[in-house]
């Protein structure tokens, strides 16, 4: 009746054809709205549809009302995985998400290649040196005390009482403490460090420059200069001069480097003797030398030989 009062008053004095377009619309919104009032009956039932809620359950319906109260009372990240904080080895059966994870603490995009050498290590080569430096302890055994390095005064001096220990003897320095092998310290390779000595670079620069870029093919990794530390009258150094550069790579860069030292450049080399076993600081590090013939054997020197003056044979 509503609509009928409506269209009373504008339809006066108007044309036929224009009134009855007035009531086609107007009759076309009063059936959309009551359309949408009423249910939809010619949809059927479906068991996934929540039951319609009740008059109070409409005004109790606050559901960020819910979430704000929940925030409070469970923190949103109680439920999730979080990856540990330390990393116990890789033997532990708690281990940290991969750094290639976006959720990782540590995240760093990639790694985009896996070398050889480092699979090998972690499949095979971890778990065979555990097991071969396996010392069983039973529960219960008391600690081992740290030994003794430095020397004591004796009392034959009344000088001696308070004065500080002395260094060890046979040595000024002292070597480290080598630590049982467990699942937490495996020994792998952390970095390798390759560095270039040329005494003719004191009197030609450019012979330091061909072993910067010798360095820099090898790894990727543009090296920095060295300079020497102490004067030698008899070879012409004085010290402060630039006389040497050198450059490190870590994680799948020095697994690399090995890998080909191992398997293209060693082979190659003639009477090969291999690396001396007393090498190093018997502190985990080891350490050989390449000649510049034997330097040329990498397949990054041996592609591009044309590209370095002769002066590197003398590098």
């Amino acid at each position: 009746m509503a609509s009928v009062r409506a269209l009373s008053r504008p339809t006066r004095g108007l044309p036929l054809s224009q009134i009855s377009r007035q009531t086609s619309a107007s009759s076309r919104r009063w059936a959309s709205s009551q359309a949408a009032e009423a249910p939809l009956e010619d949809l059927e039932d479906s068991a996934l549809g929540a039951p319609p809620l009740s008059e109070e359950e409409k005004k109790t319906f606050r559901p960020w009302k819910r979430q704000a109260d929940r925030k409070f009372a469970l923190p949103s990240g109680r439920y999730n995985y979080h990856a540990p904080k330390y990393d116990r080895g890789p033997l532990h059966p708690v281990q940290p998400l991969p750094s290639s994870e976006p959720t990782a603490r540590d995240f760093v995009p990639g790694p985009f290649n896996l070398p050889r050498l480092r699979q090998t290590y972690l499949s095979t080569v971890a778990s065979d040196i555990m097991t071969l430096t396996y010392l069983h302890t039973p529960p219960g055994t008391p600690k081992k005390e740290a030994p003794q390095r430095l020397r004591e005064w004796d009392d034959s001096s009344p000088y001696h009482k308070n004065r500080p220990l002395r260094a060890p003897r046979g040595a000024p320095v002292l070597p480290l403490i080598e630590r049982d092998i467990n699942f937490t310290n495996i020994p792998e390779i952390k970095e390798i460090t390759l560095a270039a000595y040329v005494p003719a670079a004191l009197q030609d620069m450019d012979n330091l420059l061909v072993a910067r870029s010798a360095l820099l093919a090898l790894t990727g990794v543009l090296p920095e200069m060295t300079k020497t530390k102490s004067n030698v009258q008899q070879w012409k150094i004085r010290a402060g001069e630039f006389a040497g550069c050198k450059v490190t790579v870590r994680g799948n860069e020095a697994y690399e480097f090995l890998d080909r030292c191992v398997n293209l450049v060693f082979p190659k080399i003639k009477d090969w003797r291999g690396v001396k076993a007393s090498t190093g600081d018997s502190s985990g590090n080891l350490a050989w030398g390449f000649t510049p013939e034997e330097l040329k054997l990498f397949p990054e020197m041996e592609v591009n030989m044309g590209m370095y003056p002769p002066k590197v044979s003398h590098s």
